[in-house]
């Protein structure tokens, strides 16, 4: 594990494959998706590979001028399965409770639709934890623009700086730290290419950061 002198006064959080495991619904309904514009489903390592936009950056580029419908379809699907596999990753809930321990300002930066996400979070019980959360459509730009991490942050008062994490999964994420000036902390296998995004520290679960924040609330 790397060594941290000093945590963070603020913490962004990524939500799908850091906080949550939905993947499958996720998976599912971009298949639908696909299917409903004649094209062949995604494996799911294609679709790992492949899914790290939000739905507006990516759909256009995946769909053509059909995005709309297959924007439709999806919503559809996903609306109606994404709370039925929904679980939190190893450690989440441990972690946010450690992060809180420390009175460390938190929040949600994700390219999941806000509402799914919100509804996500209140079904998990996890809206104690978190100032805002900021979805897909939210804010004026979706992840790697900054502009979802300043609306997440405002009722901090804090700005984006070095004394803010930004946790997540994906070489977009990092990218979106180092984009408005805040550390990027990578959890898990990560997806995608981060030779030019590349994090600060790396951690291969979210228990293994609760520990770092206990480690450091003792020592302390």
């Amino acid at each position: 594990m790397p060594s941290v002198p000093t945590l963070p006064r603020a913490v962004l959080f990524d939500w799908d494959n850091t906080l949550v495991d939905n993947w499958e619904t996720i998976r599912a309904a971009l298949n639908a998706a696909l299917e409903w514009d004649g094209q062949e489903p995604w494996t799911e390592e294609e679709a790992r590979d492949r899914i790290r936009q939000s739905l507006r950056d990516s759909f256009p580029r995946i769909f053509g001028d059909r995005w709309e419908g297959a924007r439709d379809v999806f919503y559809g699907h996903f609306e109606a399965h994404h709370l039925d596999y929904l679980r939190p990753t190893e450690g989440a809930q441990e972690m946010l409770e450690a992060f809180a321990g420390t009175g460390a300002y938190m929040a949600v930066v994700s390219n999941k639709t806000g509402r799914f996400l919100r509804a996500e979070s209140s079904v998990l019980g996890w809206d104690r934890f978190f100032g805002r959360l900021v979805g897909s459509t939210d804010a004026p730009a979706d992840k790697p623009a900054c502009e979802a991490v300043h609306m997440a942050l405002e009722p901090s008062g804090m700005p984006a700086g070095p004394d803010v994490w930004l946790v997540g999964d994906a070489d977009i994420d990092m990218q979106c730290a180092l984009a408005s000036g805040c550390v990027p902390v990578l959890v898990g296998e990560g997806a995608g290419d981060f030779t030019r995004f590349p994090p600060a520290h790396r951690f291969e679960t979210c228990a293994m950061i609760a520990r770092l924040v206990r480690d450091a609330g003792v020592s302390s």
